[in-house]
């Protein structure tokens, strides 16, 4: 299961998230679009997302996410393919809305979900090992953007939905709802007794109710909206910034992001041995300060060693923080209700998500340069730091 995660994961990546940036400049160049235009789209993922949070929170719940994760495979390979027809904005946004539905369906959500009913002693373990295939994905933008630039981005979208229908869903018929569905364990460890799983004890599981009435709650959620500000707006925008801003070509714009995404990758393997070893909280703040300065050092680059050290920064702190997101929550609230608790958590997600790219797009619009708008994300990132430390894990809630 971790496996096929770390292989859905791996597709979205680096046909999709971080691809989005090269989309971006090829149809802003080929139609004329406005950067605030084109950046509203890479809203709708997490709009839907907030939305559908609950909802899909509740049904994971109740049934496992392994049909949702199905579907959404599917759905999101049609979307793909209308992406490669359209002629107009209102087209774009259309095969977007489509694309963003598919990717809330059998995206970080639920397969995140999945893995933490697997995992609880190895949970930040597991949970690296996934965010594997995100790291990785980012490998893949320069081969996305050369294939635009040898056949086109029509083509390029098109075969991109067909990768994900015929690769993704054998991946996907992998999850299982529960380890006792198929009389595995938890952490593939000997039986102990488990609360969730034989509903002898709830003492240290929360219900949605409950941890919406912890600090811990709120503050996780700020801090990972404020860590997604400067994540999203990278994942946009940063390959324009380099294209218009210092006079790269799409495809050495894209070797920067390569070089992100390796030091994103050692920052996973980091999150692997430290993970389970140290407090979780404390290493996610020390994250939100090297992605401020990644962000510092891209917005007011004047050399290549300031491209390197935001390649290294924000990279290596997206992957050693990234899978300790959903850690967290597991680790303060328990498995019993955690579909929902994370659905609820994107409704406040979705603001950095969302704020990310139309922030850094509208300042590149009005200004003319992303330096303004970064400087404004950088500053965000380093609050979130302060959410982070203060988010202290909440006591038992009663019986």
């Amino acid at each position: 299961m971790v496996a096929a995660g770390g292989g859905i994961q791996f597709l979205q990546a680096g046909l999709l998230h971080q691809a989005f940036g090269a989309y971006l400049a090829v149809l802003s160049a080929q139609f004329g679009w406005s950067k605030t235009a084109l950046s509203g789209a890479a809203a709708l993922q997490p709009m839907e997302a907030a939305a559908l949070g609950p909802i899909l929170g509740w049904v994971i719940d109740r049934f496992g996410p392994q049909g949702m994760i199905r579907l959404g495979i599917c759905v999101l390979g049609s979307g793909f393919m209308m992406l490669s027809q359209i002629e107009s904005l209102i087209g774009f946004y259309t095969a977007f809305f489509v694309i963003a539905f598919g990717s809330s369906l059998c995206g970080f959500f639920p397969i995140n979900v999945a893995i933490i009913f697997w995992f609880e002693r190895l949970r930040a373990r597991a949970l690296s090992a996934l965010s594997l295939g995100l790291a990785f994905g980012g490998i893949f933008v320069p081969v996305v953007a050369w294939t635009m630039q040898t056949w086109g981005w029509r083509t390029t979208a098109f075969c991109s939905g067909l990768v994900f229908i015929l690769v993704g869903w054998p991946m996907a018929r992998n999850f299982k709802r529960r380890p006792s569905d198929i009389g595995q364990n938890i952490d593939g460890l000997p039986p102990v007794s488990d609360p969730v799983l034989d509903g002898s004890d709830h003492g240290t599981e929360f219900t949605a109710r409950q941890a919406l009435r912890t600090p811990a709650f709120w503050l996780l959620s700020l801090g990972h909206g404020s860590a997604l500000f400067v994540v999203t707006a990278v994942n946009v925008h940063a390959i324009t910034h380099m294209k218009e801003g210092l006079g790269f070509s799409v495809a050495q714009a894209s070797l920067v992001i390569t070089l992100m995404t390796l030091f994103q990758i050692v920052g996973v393997l980091i999150g692997w041995w430290c993970g389970d070893r140290f407090e979780k909280r404390k290493i996610a703040a020390l994250c939100m300060l090297m992605h401020a300065s990644g962000l510092l050092m891209l917005a007011w680059s004047q050399a290549t060693w300031m491209l390197i050290a935001f390649a290294m920064l924000h990279g290596a702190a997206w992957g050693l923080r990234g899978p300790f997101m959903q850690a967290l929550r597991a680790d303060y609230f328990g498995r019993k209700s955690i579909g929902m608790i994370l659905g609820l958590s994107g409704i406040i997600i979705m603001i950095g998500q969302i704020g990310g790219p139309l922030v850094a797009g509208a300042f590149a619009d009005l200004t003319g340069h992303y330096r303004s708008g970064f400087t404004v994300l950088a500053g965000l990132a380093g609050l979130g730091s302060v959410f982070f430390w203060l988010a202290r894990k909440p006591q038992a809630p009663a019986s």
